[in-house]
């Protein structure tokens, strides 16, 4: 699936496909609300275990980066019709997630030959920005199997 032959829905089906064959994946409760080309969003259902500090009920800052590294890679697979191999990522946590679902959404940046950026933001269930990231992929076009 390139740019040119992008279709949301397609696209949005073969993503939930990803979802559903990846245990990470599904056990984040992943499930795509939005997906155009260079930006995606996607609900992720809150679950117990994601509590690092159970005074305060507070998600582990590992999910939050799970969720920011998810969203940047899927806002290009409308361009590259799979997921890619992420380079880097760097994540900044802005408060604390405590217990609710949150919403990941991804966006394109820059897309390159070689390699290209996106960036990745988490808000809670009222919208607040929770932690924001961007990363860099790599967009070569995959080697034939020999």
């Amino acid at each position: 699936m390139s740019g040119t032959e992008f279709s949301a829905e397609d696209g949005r089906a073969a993503v939930e496909a990803i979802i559903s064959r990846s245990p990470y994946l599904s056990w984040l409760g992943l499930s795509v609300s939005d997906l155009q080309l260079g930006r995606i969003a996607a609900k992720a259902r809150w679950r117990e275990e994601w509590v690092a500090n159970p005074v305060i009920g507070q998600t582990q800052g590992g999910i939050l980066a799970s969720l920011v590294d998810f969203a940047a890679n899927f806002a290009l697979f409308g361009n590259m019709g799979r997921p890619v191999l992420t380079i880097d990522l760097r994540v900044d946590y802005h408060r604390v997630a405590v217990k609710g679902d949150l919403i990941a959404e991804g966006s394109l940046v820059k897309l390159g030959r070689q390699v290209s950026v996106c960036e990745g933001r988490i808000l809670d269930e009222e919208g607040r920005l929770i932690a924001s990231g961007r990363g860099t992929f790599l967009t070569a076009p995959a080697e034939k199997s020999k």
